[in-house]
């Protein structure tokens, strides 16, 4: 298959109609975004758009008085917003006092981003170390600035690639391997993002990362004449880039390519047809907003469960590790015998139960009053 590239120093193809990826919940992976440098509009790109050249834009928010709240709630993040500012957006509508992401997605894509609330935040790493699932497209035979369509055309070359070379690469690119992250990334420098040296026109030092692709499937399409495309699936470690992976695929193709849609489907267990948008939360009740957080021990699937009797809940709680015939266990979740609440995190070795994270005294207390008046 061969064809050819936009003129060096256009925009890159956003990919058209062609190059849209089905997603989980039934709609596309959308390849087009807000222009570069553009914020996005933190009512909803379809709620509130905001012309910051001068056109419409929506009053302030209004002041909302925080409460606390306990949880983690499945969002998919909306094209064109940056992880935080989705964030932000779901803490302003929950009114939740303590809110945190578990792991950036950039604002070209989509998809799972769980968002942990009070007690949750405490368990986050633990989703942030899981292994995440991505749908991608690439657009073969165009290298941008950024490894994405936001960026500038850097060289085009010709594409002659078959479903054979196609299957090969993907054999090369599946297993353990060493990523230099990319410029236009979140990861710090000195306290400085790369994205703002890369913004400078200043290339830093950055350090391989080993990363692991535990399955990665393409498929060649012909987009139209002059472009072709691939589609992929990809299971990963925590840490890869995807943007990076894109780019090296098509050096190792011999055309070079770029990133032009890309949608997290899956994350540490949880899938996008459990996720809810920002849209549909606006337009939901408070009561409705509350009843989509997942307990704060969604997030500890998978761990050994261990119940304490009342005497040793108040100790393992004042951070003592407590004796009992357990078989040693990495992971393991504590709960109070009396009523079943989450005391925290921890570890089993040598029949010793020691602490992880843990709860507060007043953590539990608001849970179970959350509990209560479910159940109301």
């Amino acid at each position: 298959m061969s064809t050819a590239g936009p003129p060096q120093g256009a925009k890159a193809p956003l990919g058209g109609s062609e190059l849209h990826a089905v997603n989980e919940r039934g709609g596309e992976i959308v390849t087009a975004g807000p222009p570069q440098g553009a914020k996005a509009p933190l009512g909803g790109s379809q709620l509130h758009a905001v012309n910051e050249r001068g056109g419409h834009s929506h009053a302030p928010r209004a002041r909302v008085a925080r409460r606390p709240v306990h949880g983690v709630l499945l969002l998919d993040k909306p094209l064109g917003w940056s992880s935080n500012d989705a964030l932000q957006k779901a803490k302003w509508l929950l009114r939740a006092e303590k809110a945190g992401h578990t792991g950036t997605l950039d604002p070209l894509a989509t998809g799972v981003l769980p968002l942990c609330f009070g007690a949750a935040t405490k368990f986050s790493q633990i989703q942030l170390d899981a292994d995440k699932t991505y749908k991608a497209v690439l657009c073969l035979g165009v290298k941008t600035s950024t490894g994405d369509a936001e960026g500038e055309v850097r060289q085009t070359r010709a594409v002659q690639v078959t479903p054979a070379d196609v299957a090969r690469v993907a054999a090369q690119f599946t297993g353990p391997m060493s990523q230099l992250p990319p410029m236009h990334s979140a990861l710090k420098k000195d306290g400085k993002a790369l994205y703002e040296y890369a913004r400078a026109g200043i290339e830093v030092e950055r350090a391989p990362r080993d990363v692991k692709i535990h399955t990665l499937n393409m498929t060649l399409e012909l987009v139209s004449e002059a472009y072709a495309a691939i589609k992929m699936l990809v299971k990963c470690s925590k840490g890869t880039y995807i943007r990076t992976l894109a780019e090296d695929i098509g050096e190792a193709l011999g055309c070079g390519a770029h990133l032009t849609a890309l949608r997290r489907v899956e994350t540490g267990g949880f899938r996008g047809a459990q996720c809810v948008t920002l849209a549909e939360l606006e337009t939901m009740s408070e009561a409705e907003r509350l009843a989509r957080l997942l307990s704060v021990d969604a997030l500890l699937g998978g761990h050994m469960r261990v119940m304490l009797d009342p005497e040793d809940a108040r100790r393992f709680l004042s951070g003592l590790p407590r004796r009992g015939a357990w078989p040693d266990a990495e992971r393991v979740s504590v709960y109070a015998q009396s009523d079943s609440s989450l005391l925290g995190s921890a570890h089993i070795k040598a029949n010793e139960l020691i602490p992880g994270r843990l709860l507060s005294s007043i953590e539990i207390k608001q849970m179970q009053e959350d509990c209560n008046s479910k159940a109301i």
